[in-house]
């Protein structure tokens, strides 16, 4: 479904007035570039049908606890993300986000929830990028032996597509050889290292504060998991919600933006095409 061109030519108008740029993304970025879509077990089984023959949840295997249990499994699914996502390419929104954001005087931000890294990989600068779970290119030991995590670059998975089972070896904590794990937040997980996603946080709210007419494009993120709408609808008086989304676009009341019920490409492609090039 298409946006009206009133709801585009009101996207394009905030954008112009504005001096930041605030894009918040969930999900929905990651499989407009051919991402899978693990809302619901189908579409985790889909995406995984080794796992669906045993019957294992998306929420039992992106678990901490099978790193425990089953570490073979648990580096073989994120294992076979990680392969996944360094070969994506980053659907063209990307580029035309990037465009918007170099013309804004205060500058810009990205949250995400997704822990894919298609944002640095579109060319995005690293400093600017808080991942609100995390990112699967680094790396924590198990048992956080200290508060450091480490880029994930000289792992390369090996993974079973029948069993879904890692068979090379697994990466080690350099402090205390105890095995690592992606750097990211996982169901239950008390053992998530979130110092570098906390001092993140701290970067983004120093910038947020000293933006004067913040403009929030939202793409793609759903009620499922809040942590996304909240950031959007939390930047206060001085800034305008630009929301995307084909099946949750509403906005709530006292948030003033622009309520977009459509494709996350498309929409941003005819924002474009109204702003200068």
């Amino acid at each position: 479904m298409a946006a009206s061109e009133e709801l585009i030519h009101r996207a394009a108008n905030i954008l112009r007035e504005s001096d930041g740029l605030l894009i918040c993304a969930g999900a929905g970025m990651g499989v407009d570039s051919g991402l899978p879509d693990f809302r619901g077990n189908q579409g985790f089984w889909k995406a995984y049908p080794a796992l669906a023959k045993s019957g294992y949840e998306f929420s039992t295997v992106a678990s901490s606890r099978t790193f425990e249990f089953d570490p073979k499994l648990a580096w073989g699914f994120y294992g076979h993300r990680l392969n996944l996502y360094r070969k994506t390419v980053p659907n063209p929104g990307f580029a035309i986000l990037q465009r918007w954001a170099q013309r804004m005087a205060s500058g810009w931000f990205v949250v995400t929830s997704n822990v894919d890294g298609q944002f640095q990989k579109a060319g995005f600068d690293e400093q600017r990028i808080y991942e609100v779970h995390g990112s699967i290119h680094h790396l924590q030991c198990t048992k956080p032996c200290t508060g450091e995590a480490w880029s994930a670059d000289d792992f390369r998975p090996e993974v079973d597509e029948d069993t879904c089972n890692l068979t090379n070896a697994w990466p080690r904590c350099p402090h205390c050889r105890r095995m690592a794990r992606p750097n990211i937040l996982m169901f239950g997980d008390w053992q998530w290292n979130d110092t570098p996603t906390l001092i993140k946080r701290r970067v983004f709210a120093h910038w947020a504060n000293r933006v004067e007419r913040l403009a929030i494009v939202e793409i793609g993120a759903g009620t499922a998991i809040q942590t996304i709408r909240m950031v959007s609808e939390s930047q206060g008086l001085k800034s305008q919600l630009i929301r995307i989304n084909p099946r949750e676009a509403d906005i709530p009341l006292g948030v003033k933006g622009v309520s977009m019920d459509s494709n996350g490409i498309d929409s941003l492609a005819a924002i474009d095409g109204l702003l200068p090039q």
